[in-house]
Parts: structure tokens; sequence; C-alpha cells
């Protein structure tokens, strides 16, 4: 069964099991799409509205955006779990010849890349989930500005959380041509993200 598939009493239990996975990179992309899915509330308490008719094509946009994007996040919450399972599976291979050595060290650096990869574009979803929050602040209803701010935390969160899955297996990966291109690309997220969401946050708290 997908972890997406669970009871959240169900999900809680597993996380804080002795189970290695689901872990942080699972539970940030969790806190991510709860994130995203505020957005979308917000729009659906905003559309049809009269008060808010000259926003309706943006509200109808972010609405789209927003259900994309959490059907994104929300498969990621498995897909971390996949990528890592992909490297503990690396540790049951055999080890007794020169050549399975070698089979294995390229089977482990083939599965950090993934684990690797996973995270990261869970912090290219994330900022543009971010980017379609920060549309919705002073154009959506302000009886849920707030859930706009807390959106943006709980993105901000899971963001930075993926980013410390980034830089774990980077620190494993031999390829450095592949190190320098997902550090290079995961600290620009993480710049603009910081930015982006203390600014939704800043400008949320003037609205309530």
């Amino acid at each position: 069964m997908k972890l997406v598939d669970l009871q959240v009493k169900e999900f809680m239990s597993v996380l804080g099991s002795n189970e290695p996975a689901p872990g942080g990179g699972s539970a940030s992309a969790l806190a991510a799409a709860m994130g995203v899915s505020l957005v979308k509330m917000v729009g659906e308490l905003t559309i049809g509205k009269k008060r808010y008719v000259e926003n309706e094509a943006l509200i109808q946009k972010i609405l789209e955006e927003s259900a994309r994007l959490q059907e994104e996040l929300l498969a990621a919450i498995d897909k971390d779990t996949e990528a890592f399972n992909e490297v503990s599976a690396v540790f049951s291979m055999p080890k007794e010849t020169e050549e399975d050595k070698t089979v294995r060290r390229e089977a482990m650096q083939k599965a950090l890349q993934g684990a690797a990869i996973s995270p990261y574009e869970m912090m290219v979803i994330s900022v543009a989930a971010l980017r379609v929050t920060k549309q919705a602040v002073g154009k959506s209803n302000v009886n849920a500005a707030s859930d706009l701010g807390v959106a943006a935390l709980n993105l901000k969160s899971g963001l930075q959380g993926a980013w410390l899955n980034v830089l774990i297996n980077l620190s494993s990966i031999q390829d450095q041509s592949f190190v320098e291109k997902y550090r290079g690309a995961g600290e620009a997220l993480l710049v603009e993200s910081t930015a982006l969401a203390d600014s939704i946050y800043d400008e949320v708290l003037t609205l309530i």
C-alpha cells in the first residue's frame, strides 16, 4: 500500500517507528502538500463570490495550478521513500568478488543520485507552489488570509527539509559534476523560496 493511502494515524505510526523509511524526505513532501492544499482551499473559498469577481480568472488559474501541484507533492511522498529503498536494496547485493564490489559500487552511486534527485524535484514543485501562493495574497478571500500564511510556512518547511535530503545524498556521490549541478541549482531554489515564503508571511500579517 502506498503511504498516501494510509490514514493519518497509520502514517504517523510508521513515521515514528524504527523503520528507516518513510523519513524526513516523505515528511517534507507531506508538509509541502499540506501547504499547497491550503492554497487550493483559499481558492475554493474565493471562487464565485461577488466581492472577488474581478479576480475570478486569477483565482481559477490558482485553483488549477494548486490542484496540479497538490497531486505532484502527494506523489513525492511515496517517490522519496521508493528512492531511499533503492539505496537500501544495494546493501543486500553480493560483494564476494571484485566484480561484485564494482557492480555494487556502481549500483550504489546510481541509487544515491536517484535519492538526491527526488527531493530536488520536490524543491522545484514547492517553489512553484510558493509562487502560486504569492499570487493569491491580497486577491483572495480575506477571511482566509491566515491560511495563506500557514501555506507559506508549510511550503518553506517542506522545501528546506527536501534540501537537507538533497545534501545528505550529495555528500556520498562521487560524480563531482552531478554534485555541483544539484548543489548549485538547489541553493538557488533555497534562496528564492526563503525570500518568497517570508514575503508572503509578512504580507499576510498586514491583512489580519
